[in-house]
């Protein structure tokens, strides 16, 4: 029988020559990424108290997303101990205040497909769309990565989600990710893997496959996988990597699958979530009419140079309603340069959009940009969870920059597609 692509990968960081799903292995770790908050200040304490060191320090990216720039004195204590801690263990990977950790990785040329990769975030499943298996830990499990370079896991099965259609103008990644959401539930993928395939994927640019692979984790799966194609050489070769083999992380056409769920692309509407949970989505018109007093473009999911594309579209030669506030914080650095470069910048800004600084900011509920008791707000972020952007009595809806953009300029939740057509 053939293999998925995530047996693969787990059979060559295991040494083996196959595994097989409910096996336990010990695999090698090809690469290891922390943040701020999940990182040096949770790590260093443990591997004080083994008087251990880090086992390769040119396989550990460290990024500082979290707590950046510093709000207050505990935030500038975070970061520092996050600083010295690289600092003292010779970690030359070390991204401060340059972006969001997922966007910053591939970004620099540090993933390619095959690799096994663990991040100490939930949301390290977005490594999946370069071919890697990449998966989340937490801090105790990552200090064992640090000593020893190595980790356990249970060979996951692998859940297939073949989406086929073109995309209609207005419709993205995160509308598809929502659909999915409503349609399996959080945590329907069981933490198996799963693997988005179908001629849709093969059209959709980078960041937009990262945005799939990046809301896995809302799915409840391990990791999301997409297998490589001349897109993802294309994408590794200009940030600088070595994209390898990467014709050989493809799953056999006779792999075995848990299930198999379908997608046709061309019927989907664009999707917004209502409060609390990114399984509360439906097509856009369901909501349309809440009125909002923020729009937040922001996450790893949401304001990437594509999504700020998508944004500035709806926005040029309009102004964001007077009774809301549109914040923007790119994902990268990077991302805000380019922007600044094409021109995409000026028409968020002409329009009246408040530009912030790269990081998680207030998705997580860091920082700038957190909702009063009870405001209402749309967001590009991946969760909408109670009391995650601040007041436990604000709402939070999830849609995709195309959808926040025209919920902004409306002051209300609004379908894209209306003001897409309005240019054509």
């Amino acid at each position: 029988m053939g293999r998925t692509l995530a047996e693969k990968i787990i059979a060559r960081a295991a040494g083996r020559e196959a595994v097989s799903p409910g096996e336990i292995v010990t695999c090698a770790v090809d690469l290891a990424m922390m943040h701020d908050s999940g990182g040096p200040r949770r790590v260093k304490p443990i591997l004080e108290r083994l008087a251990a060191t880090v086992w390769d320090t040119d396989k550990v990216v460290v990024v500082s997303d979290h707590y950046v720039p510093a709000v207050d004195a505990e935030s500038a204590a975070i970061l520092d101990l996050t600083r010295r801690w690289t600092a003292d263990n010779g970690i030359a990977n070390f991204y401060d205040m340059q972006g969001i950790c997922h966007v910053v990785l591939p970004e620099r040329g540090h993933l390619r497909p095959g690799m096994f990769v663990v991040g100490g975030d939930s949301h390290s499943p977005t490594g999946g769309a370069f071919g890697c298996f990449m998966f989340g830990v937490g801090a105790t499990d990552m200090a064992g990565v640090l000593v020893t370079g190595e980790t356990w896991i249970r060979v996951p099965g692998t859940i297939r989600i073949d989406i086929n259609g073109a995309l209609a103008d207005g419709v993205s990644a995160k509308d598809v990710i929502l659909h999915l959401c409503a349609r399996l539930g959080m945590g329907g993928a069981g933490y198996q893997a799963v693997q988005y395939t179908g001629d849709t994927i093969s059209t959709l640019a980078m960041q937009e496959r990262m945005t799939l692979s990046n809301m896995a984790a809302e799915l409840g799966a391990q990791t999301g996988l997409i297998a490589p194609d001349e897109t993802t050489t294309a994408y590794i070769h200009q940030a600088g990597g070595d994209p390898g083999d990467a014709a050989d992380w493809q799953s056999d056409e006779d792999a075995s699958y848990l299930a198999t769920h379908r997608v046709d692309a061309g019927k989907l509407a664009p999707y917004v979530a209502a409060p609390h949970s990114p399984a509360n989505s439906a097509p856009v018109n369901e909501h349309a009419g809440v009125a909002v007093q923020q729009a937040y473009i922001g996450a790893c999911t949401g304001a990437k140079l594509d999504d700020l594309h998508m944004a500035a579209r709806v926005l040029k030669g309009r102004q964001v309603a007077s009774a809301t506030r549109l914040l923007i914080a790119p994902a990268s650095t990077r991302t805000t340069a380019a922007a600044a470069a094409d021109g995409t910048m000026a028409i968020l800004t002409e329009a009246g959009a408040i530009l912030m600084p790269s990081g998680c900011g207030a998705c997580a509920g860091y920082g700038a940009g957190v909702l009063a008791d009870g405001e209402v707000c749309i967001s590009s972020t991946a969760r909408n969870f109670k009391g995650r952007m601040g007041s436990s009595s604000s709402k939070v809806y999830l849609g995709s920059p195309y959808t926040v953009a025209a919920s902004a300029v409306a002051g209300r939740i609004a379908d894209p597609r209306d003001f897409l057509e309005r240019d054509a």
